[in-house]
């Protein structure tokens, strides 16, 4: 099976190499060439998109004596991080779990006319309560440039922790969503178009036996540009199906 990644940019590509008239016209442009486009289409909209960025959470082993962590370098920012002990200190309160008692409470129990909400709403107040006491709230600090995680807590021994963070889309996924990769396709064809008018702009002429060659580089610098700046506009107006700014009151 082909790799997705290696399929989806060749794909990319071969449309850019097609939009400027690659089989009818010879394209001045290496393969370097295209791979910087589509690099920088993708910068761009990781850059301004919101469907450039996924929610996840990832499981990260914490070691004795040891408060400093690199993540993926894909991890651009860290949300919060969950214990799986909260306020652990061997209370089975600390491990409750609403729907099983739920279930106890209503068809084993029988005791719904005096629990209900009423239990859940106090159980949940006591495990909050006992993770403030407790330690099930770590406190850290996160760059995003060298990727490391600190926590602000001596380590005693081995744990595993939840991380909720959130990350940069994989190229291959941007690539090959429907949403994402049309965008992508048309900016990197506009910055290839770019690419090739600068370097047609420095000889207007070539010499031929017939009279010589017209190159259009200027031509070519004028419809990038215009196209960069529509592109740049889809983003503004989330035309690619990102999520707009919500409501700030106060």
């Amino acid at each position: 099976m082909a790799d997705n990644k290696t399929t989806n940019r060749a794909k990319t590509i071969k449309y850019i190499e097609l939009s400027l008239g690659g089989g009818m016209v010879d394209v001045e442009l290496d393969k370097e060439h295209y791979d910087m486009a589509i690099d920088k289409a993708v910068a761009k909209y990781r850059q301004r998109s919101s469907r450039a960025v996924e929610e996840s959470f990832m499981v990260l082993t914490l070691a004795p004596n040891e408060s400093n962590y690199t993540l993926p370098d894909e991890v651009i920012e860290v949300r919060a991080i969950y214990r799986q002990n909260a306020g652990g200190v061997g209370s089975s309160a600390t491990s409750f779990e609403p729907f099983e008692a739920g279930y106890l409470n209503m068809y084993m129990l029988n005791a719904s006319a005096g629990g209900g909400l009423a239990t859940f709403e106090l159980w949940m107040g006591q495990r909050e309560l006992l993770g403030k006491m407790f330690g099930a709230y770590v406190i850290y600090t996160w760059s995003n440039t060298s990727k490391r995680l600190s926590l602000h807590r001596h380590i005693k021994g081995d744990e595993a922790v939840i991380i909720h963070t959130y990350n940069y889309r994989p190229d291959e996924s941007l690539l090959a969503d429907t949403s994402s990769a049309p965008w992508i396709k048309d900016y990197a064809t506009a910055v290839a178009k770019m690419t090739l008018g600068q370097a047609r702009s420095k000889f207007s002429q070539l010499a031929g036996p017939q009279g010589g060659v017209t190159l259009n580089g200027t031509d070519l610098i004028t419809q990038a540009q215009a196209e960069l700046e529509k592109l740049e506009e889809d983003l503004k107006t989330y035309a690619d199906g990102g999520t707009p700014l919500g409501f700030i009151f106060g």
